[in-house]
């Protein structure tokens, strides 16, 4: 046998080694529970035969540890999904948890730069214990970490996902928070430190679902998108997701094949949504009716449910919704439909997204609760985002759109075109409390008197009120809808800056 022989064998003897990763009795285990192992979950998401790993034969950067570390816990490299090229980072939990570490720290610094530089998207897979100890204890060894001092910024050069797929501690925590998606797998845990830790500083037992479960972040914290059941149903999400955006900022969202128009009926329009206003609806059926069939993909839906926020297309073009839905609190928004939607138009605004936004609502929700919540900050974060958002936008008042809500939703010239339908009513704030805050007369007190007033109050507020002093650009029959969106897509796409936006959310923080 050559030397070349030999090199070459040990070469493949040490390969072998690093794909055993924890050992066979961890993966088998793992296997026994259902889990994907690292390098299983990037063979699902990426187009087979296409991941180049980087760091293969990286380990601690403590000799003792050397052999026990085998790509030092964090599986790294590109490769393409659906033909694009991506970076993952996917942690190797068997292998000494998947701890954070000085080599595979600077592993992923090396893979979020390339990422950045090179134009492709950023996925994180992760499962990790946190910080390895005893490598970041004392002076050194903390004061060796944050090498990289722009690790944690963002100017969403591109897009970043995660999947939560097990515990996820420290770093698995940090990159989950700058990412524009996250997924997590029902059972993980997505916080600081985890449960044990957490409970030795408090000084009292802490559970993992109440610590980070994913009903906890779903439904109150709206961290995360979606909850599922398996790893495969969390990377499926991932390709999902990613098919609705650019690999970088300088490109624009991916175009799909157009639908043919003569199959789509915008009839079914008046049976989802009544014209009485007092009768309640789901604006995602709307929203299912106005975009092209089957391409409509909701983010937080578990999240703020007063606000809808939804990826889909329209004539194949990537757009994002924006609408109140009745289905929940009258449509009223509250502090966390406010972040849900500020959150969502940033995604929009840094990817070149037009922003269409449908508007039924009472206006904010009032109360002392939502005063302790910030609402007031809240709402102004909202309009902020919205006014340097600098994609078209398109407003539609189906309903009704009182106060400073209707200047929130795109009101006036908070979009580049504004539509109001037939049934749009228009005004300070729902006439049955205008009525009492103006001249303190109830429906209780003198019935008369208060439908009096009411007219009264109402009057002058119908869509045609609202394009007389041309705050609404149109008048709509809702069945034309689709129709009047698809005109202004194609006016205001074609600007002269070819449809990017300035992105001036791109810094914007992915939490507030």
């Amino acid at each position: 046998m050559s030397r070349h022989d030999e090199l070459t064998q040990d070469l493949e003897a040490r390969r072998a080694r690093v794909k055993e990763m924890g050992g066979k009795e961890k993966i088998a285990a793992r296997k026994a529970a259902g889990h994907m192992d690292a390098r299983e979950r990037i063979d699902h998401l990426f187009d087979p035969e296409s991941f180049a790993e980087t760091g293969m034969f990286a380990t601690s950067h403590r000799p003792e540890m050397r052999e026990k570390s085998p790509a030092d816990g964090k599986v790294c490299g590109y490769g393409r999904i659906d033909g694009r090229p991506a970076a993952i980072v996917s942690c190797d939990i068997t292998t000494l948890g998947a701890s954070s570490s000085l080599t595979n720290v600077r592993k992923m610094g090396h893979l979020r730069r390339t990422a950045i530089r090179n134009g492709m998207p950023m996925i994180f897979l992760n499962e990790t214990s946190g910080a390895r100890i005893p490598d970041t204890m004392g002076a050194q060894g903390t004061g060796a970490l944050g090498q990289d001092p722009e690790q944690f910024i963002r100017g969403r050069e591109i897009p970043y996902v995660s999947a939560c797929l097990g515990p996820s501690y420290g770093t698995g925590t940090w990159f989950t928070m700058l990412s524009d998606f996250v997924v997590m797998r029902k059972g993980a845990c997505l916080a600081v430190s985890s449960p044990r830790v957490t409970s030795l500083a408090i000084g009292e037992e802490v559970q993992l679902e109440e610590l980070g479960g994913w009903k906890l972040h779903t439904e109150r914290t709206g961290l995360v998108d979606y909850a599922v059941d398996s790893d495969e149903e969390a990377l499926d999400l991932i390709k999902r997701f990613l098919s609705y955006l650019p690999s970088h900022a300088e490109q624009l969202p991916p175009a799909a094949e157009p639908p043919d128009e003569t199959e789509i009926d915008g009839a079914s329009i008046t049976d989802i949504v009544p014209a009485e206003r007092q009768k309640v609806y789901d604006v995602r059926k709307l929203i299912a009716a106005i975009a092209d069939p089957e391409s409509v993909f909701e983010l937080k839906p578990r999240f703020g449910r007063v606000a809808t926020t939804s990826l889909a297309r329209m004539g194949g073009q990537v757009v994002g919704f924006v609408a109140t839905n009745p289905m929940f609190k009258g449509g009223a928004l509250d502090p966390d439909g406010c972040d849900k939607i500020t959150s969502f138009l940033v995604l929009c605004d840094s990817f070149h997204i037009p922003v269409i936004m449908l508007t039924d609502t009472p206006g904010f929700l009032i109360g002392v609760e939502g005063e302790r919540r910030k609402a007031p900050g809240k709402i102004m974060n909202f309009m902020s985002a919205l006014q340097m958002c600098s994609v078209p936008k398109f407003s539609i008042v189906t309903r009704k759109s009182y106060g400073q809500a209707y200047l929130n939703m795109g009101g006036s010239r908070n979009s580049d075109e504004m539509a109001a339908w037939t049934t749009a009513d228009v005004g300070f704030m729902d006439p049955n409390i205008g009525v009492n805050v103006v001249y303190g007369v109830t429906a209780e007190s003198d019935p008369q008197k208060f439908e009096e007033l009411k007219a009264e109050i109402s009057r002058e507020t119908s869509a045609y009120d609202l394009a007389a002093i041309y705050s609404a650009q149109s008048v709509l029959d809702p069945r034309k809808t689709r129709q009047w969106l698809m005109s202004m897509l194609s006016v205001h796409s074609r600007d002269r800056e070819g449809g990017f936006s300035r992105r001036a959310l791109a810094s914007w923080p992915t939490t507030f």
